[in-house]
């Protein structure tokens, strides 16, 4: 460009005539139309074939039998009538009877505080192992000496509380192996099964014993997700051992983390059934009764259905709250949580 011609001044611009109509704007692209129910049937008509028996499932056994919840406002005696109908629609309506009674009775509060101190304690001691044991059996390279460790320490799932509480007794009772060698080496053993101040840390050995290998199903399968690339970028980049853990391994395990501690928040009130129930008489009421033996003895075991209604559904209001509220505190660190709105 000359000198003149930058010299020169920009031509003015002429304004537009008054009434003069203006191009149009860029508009946002519609949204696509749905197709038609009868079309997305007609496409998706194999998924749901493929969904149905769980969907029926899920409706007869989950859904269906909330409605046995009013049997938590009734006097409920199941002989009233000929069937279990019958008897639904004829016993007394008492209202919140059940409720005053259940929140006056001291051992379901001394239940209530036994629940929640084992949930916390387990929360603390228990939660963090199966993500340890995941990291340690991701890092072993050899394949068929993984393998081995996850049969063995996925194995005691499949045992019974039963068989899980006779090997603990076999092993740390009384008349125990451990009991006996104390003795003969002329030491007086301790009372390990029998100690109701330590039962919570044994009920915790046992959870962990029988669950440890197979709670780390879920981090394993997250851990295999995590690009190697990531891990060898970091490798070049100086990044220790600790540092590729802290940085690379926890956060692609943190979504898997905070859904499980979700879900197990909202079962917080249910710690197990079997494993007190055949621990209870051995330590004594006030150290191994939960809400679940708690509604047993109560309830089940006096014919009293209704007191025993009235503590499972505020178990279960309770398990929501707690839940929705976890849920709430994940979306408020910016991870999906259980469930989350589009």
């Amino acid at each position: 460009m000359s000198a003149d011609q930058a010299s020169r001044p920009a031509p003015a611009r002429t304004p537009e005539p008054a009434g003069s109509p203006r191009p149009p704007r860029d508009r946002p692209a519609a949204r696509p139309r749905r197709s038609p129910l009868r079309a997305r049937l007609r496409r998706d008509w194999p998924l749901l074939a493929m969904v149905a028996p769980g969907a029926v499932v899920l409706l007869l056994f989950h859904y269906l039998p909330v409605l046995g919840n009013i049997v938590a406002f009734q006097d409920y005696n199941p002989y009233l009538g000929d069937d279990a109908l019958q008897a639904l629609t004829s016993s007394p309506f008492v209202g919140l009877d059940n409720f005053r009674d259940l929140f006056a009775d001291p051992a379901f509060w001394d239940a209530l505080w036994n629940t929640l101190s084992i949930t916390a304690f387990q929360l603390v001691f228990f939660f963090p192992l199966p993500i340890a044991l995941a990291i340690l059996l991701n890092s072993i390279l050899s394949r068929r000496l993984r393998g081995f460790v996850q049969t063995v320490v996925y194995l005691p799932h499949f045992f019974s509380w039963v068989l899980v509480v006779t090997f603990f007794v076999q092993m740390l009772g009384g008349a125990g192996l451990l009991s006996q060698e104390l003795r003969d080496a002329g030491i007086n053993p301790p009372e390990i099964m029998s100690n109701p101040d330590t039962f919570i840390v044994l009920v915790t050995a046992e959870a962990v014993w029988k669950d440890l290998g197979w709670g780390t199903i879920v981090f394993l399968a997250a851990l295999a997700a995590v690009d190697p690339n990531l891990y060898e970028a970091s490798a070049v980049d100086g990044a220790g051992r600790w540092r590729r853990l802290w940085h690379i391994t926890l956060p692609s395990l943190r979504p898997v983390i905070v859904l499980l501690l979700i879900l197990r928040l909202g079962d917080a009130l249910s710690v197990g059934f079997e494993q007190f129930l055949l621990q209870r008489d051995a330590v004594g009421r006030q150290a191994a009764e939960v809400l679940d033996t708690f509604v047993y003895h109560q309830s089940i075991a006096t014919g009293d259905y209704g007191f025993g209604a009235a503590a499972g559904l505020f178990k279960a209001m309770v398990g929501l709250v707690l839940i929705l509220a976890a849920n709430k505190v994940a979306h408020l660190l910016g991870e999906r949580g259980v469930y989350s709105r589009s």
